[in-house]
């Protein structure tokens, strides 16, 4: 079992610090791999050394041109050097099975809607999660009602975005993931 984290290259405030090392930790003692970005920066950095401190299995996947600006992490399990980003985030899929986003910048938030719209287009089954550390998320969740109350999403694909501000529950609620319908099946 692996998870992919999306976080970001920044460590933000203390407390996105601590909750990146807390779920590296976390998923190292609970015998779950890490997927990243693959930086030895920001709160992917303290992800990946907080879960390798924990025995863990920490794989990165990270961009060639990353890695020419020095910022990839040099002591993972095992670290995948791609092209560009789009073949980042296709093999952090593959290698995945479920998604967690923690607070981060525009490349957390991209990461996050892409795999959240394949799951709505069924091109993957896979549990989605954001952890609202301090209430971090809130703004964005309000956004996504209203979406769901002007119409621009369903109700069900909303609740395809697993939320909660505690880590072990947010996992149980992974364990209880059930995929809705494709949008356009015949039961959609």
């Amino acid at each position: 079992m692996r998870i992919c984290v999306f976080c970001g290259s920044s460590n933000g405030l203390d407390v996105h610090l601590e909750a990146a090392r807390l779920v590296g930790r976390t998923l190292a003692e609970r015998g779950i791999g890490v997927v990243y970005g693959g930086a030895k920066v920001g709160t992917m950095g303290a992800v990946a050394d907080a879960a390798l401190a924990a025995g863990g299995e920490v794989i990165g996947v990270i961009p060639e041109s990353l890695v020419n600006w020095e910022v990839a992490h040099q002591g993972l399990t095992e670290q995948h050097i791609v092209d560009g980003l789009h073949a980042r985030k296709a093999l952090m899929a593959e290698l995945s099975d479920g998604f967690i986003a923690l607070p981060g910048g525009v490349g957390t938030m991209e990461e996050l809607f892409e795999v959240w719209t394949w799951a709505q287009l069924g091109l993957h089954d896979k549990p989605v999660g954001l952890l609202d550390v301090d209430g971090f998320y809130e703004h964005l969740l309000r956004f996504t009602d209203t979406m769901v109350e002007t119409g621009f999403l369903r109700k069900p694909y909303r609740d395809v975005l697993l939320v909660d501000r505690d880590l072990p529950a947010l996992l149980e609620k992974f364990t209880d993931h059930r995929p809705p319908t494709r949008k356009w099946s015949q039961e959609g």
